[in-house]
């Protein structure tokens, strides 16, 4: 089985390519852009299957379809969080929720080998375009803590960032403050508005307008000061460093 990679961030694209030659897979090529993408495959025979970021480095992937026609099968690679990928489901289109696993990268494979009439004509790409652009009231706007005897609302406007620790999830408050959570990082990022959070690594999630300083730090990364929080650095590792730099803007 032939294959291609859409992918801006080249070490995501390269781990990819790895886990998808372990199951037989065979990538083609590995492209990094919308203009890219679409003068490659107006140029080139179409895979039997496109691994596709949403979010590329000049514009949303929906892009290439605009300008060429595709009849590949297509499994998103995304990032979005929940409320998101129900447009994936209501348009019957695979996806793989980074970063990806093994297991559920296979089973993917696997379902297309099952059904090779999965194409880009049972796509809506105008529709599913449509679908992501939900509206942000399906986001998180407080949290419930609890402090003693009592309990306490926390909204989003009062968060400075919410950090683990100790195998333990924590809100930090802009008076200072740190309230465990019921929840981990992983499932808190999807549960935030992405215009105002972002989840810089495994440990951290920080509020853009709490922002303080940003500072070039070793390997390539960036250490964040942000509002009241004097915990452990905030570091935004490698890997998240261009996705952050986009998201600022």
């Amino acid at each position: 089985m032939k294959a291609l990679i859409i992918e801006d961030e080249k070490p995501s694209a390269r781990r990819l390519q790895r886990m998808l030659k372990k199951i037989g897979v065979e990538v083609i090529s590995t492209l990094h852009s919308v203009e890219e993408s679409t003068s490659w495959l107006l140029q080139h025979e179409q895979t039997e299957l496109i691994f596709l970021d949403i979010q590329l480095s000049d514009g949303l992937s929906f892009e290439i379809f605009e300008n060429v026609e595709v009849d590949s099968a297509i499994i998103f690679t995304t990032a979005y969080d929940e409320y998101a990928l129900k447009a994936f489901k209501l348009n019957s289109i695979d996806y793989l929720l980074k970063p990806i696993d093994e297991e559920e990268l296979e089973k993917a494979v696997d379902k297309y080998q099952s059904n090779r009439n999965y194409s880009r004509q049972n796509l809506d790409m105008k529709n599913l375009k449509s679908l992501l652009n939900f509206s942000a009231s399906e986001y998180k706007k407080r949290f419930t803590v609890p402090v003693g005897q009592h309990l306490r609302l926390i909204s989003v406007e009062e968060i400075s960032c919410f950090y683990s620790e100790s195998k333990t999830t924590y809100v930090h408050t802009l008076d200072g403050r740190n309230y465990p959570l019921d929840i981990s990082l992983e499932n808190l990022e999807q549960q935030l508005n992405p215009e105002k959070f972002f989840k810089i690594s495994r440990q951290a999630i920080i509020n853009v307008k709490t922002i303080e300083d940003i500072i070039a730090y070793s390997n390539s990364r960036l250490r964040l000061k942000v509002q009241s929080f004097r915990g452990f650095p905030l570091i935004v590792s490698r890997e998240k460093v261009k996705e952050f730099k986009r998201w600022l803007t």
